[in-house]
């Protein structure tokens, strides 16, 4: 009974074997070796043409691209606004350094490529014209913008960039679009949700972005390009403070919208500042 019982598992074990490889046809896991050669040939013809195909594809439309501008752009014609620092609520206590570093720490960081003397080895424009440059030159010349334009907001004069005082700056600038050519005099005018108006000072003069800032020809044409700031220096009161203010700033004076409801960044910017005493 014994080896009736085993015959089964033996006759097994010798399939698998015979499987592996047969050393009476020469087979391995079923198949000869000019079987085996014939198999990966096909295959690697086969995966060596569909990586040609690929490459050739890739390479043929590579060649529509432009290293410098965009072939296809889905972003909005129309620029968004952000603020530094980068903080929709600005709420410190003027009277605490530590509380309020964090904000004068990021200012200081961002304003560093404007400072003058990195601004110096940039080329001094003519304001108000458009700074058209030839298309055959690969590298563009940049526009001078100086962070002492920034006045009181440049962190030069007063380097807690009157957080100390209870008076924030804080530093408004567009989103870049290449090619984009506003119209008019954009400039950024700010104001605040509370019952009387809260008085702003804007440097440069009138908040305005030159035009002479424009176009903007791309990250790798322009490679030291920095965007034009508008500081905005909150003179806040007494009163003002221990309050929470809503601050919206648009740009203003040209064809740029600000007024989409779907997009609330869109040529506008929303934040909150609270201090304490």
């Amino acid at each position: 009974m014994s080896n009736k019982e085993e015959k089964p598992a033996e006759q097994n074990q010798s399939t698998w074997k015979d499987f592996i490889y047969n050393p009476r046809s020469g087979e391995f896991m079923g198949r000869t070796a000019s079987s085996w050669a014939l198999i990966l040939l096909f295959y690697l013809v086969f995966y060596g043409f569909l990586a040609g195909l690929f490459t050739l594809t890739m390479w043929v439309m590579l060649q529509t691209l432009d290293d410098y501008t965009p072939k296809y752009r889905d972003r909005v014609s129309n620029p968004g606004l952000v603020i530094r620092p980068r903080e929709m609520d600005i709420f410190f206590n003027r009277s605490d350094p530590l509380n309020y570093r964090q904000y004068v720490q990021h200012l200081e960081s961002f304003l560093q490529q404007y400072n003058d003397t990195e601004q110096d080895k940039n080329v001094v424009c003519t304001p108000g014209v458009y700074f058209d440059q030839d298309d055959m030159e690969t590298q563009k010349k940049v526009c001078q913008f100086k962070r002492s334009s920034l006045g009181l907001c440049s962190g030069l004069p007063d380097t807690t960039f009157g957080y100390a005082e209870g008076k924030p700056c804080v530093l408004v600038k567009m989103n870049r679009i290449i090619g984009l050519k506003p119209r008019g005099s954009p400039f950024i005018n700010c104001t605040a949700k509370k019952e009387n108006s809260l008085q702003m000072n804007y440097f440069p003069v009138e908040g305005k972005f030159d035009l002479m800032y424009f176009p903007y020809y791309g990250k790798k044409a322009h490679e030291n390009y920095v965007q034009p700031l508008v500081a905005v220096k909150l003179n806040l009161t007494g009163s003002d403070y221990n309050k929470e203010l809503s601050v919206e700033c648009k740009i203003e004076g040209s064809d740029l919208r600000n007024d989409d409801e779907r997009d609330k960044f869109l040529g506008r910017v929303t934040f909150r500042v609270k201090v304490t005493e």
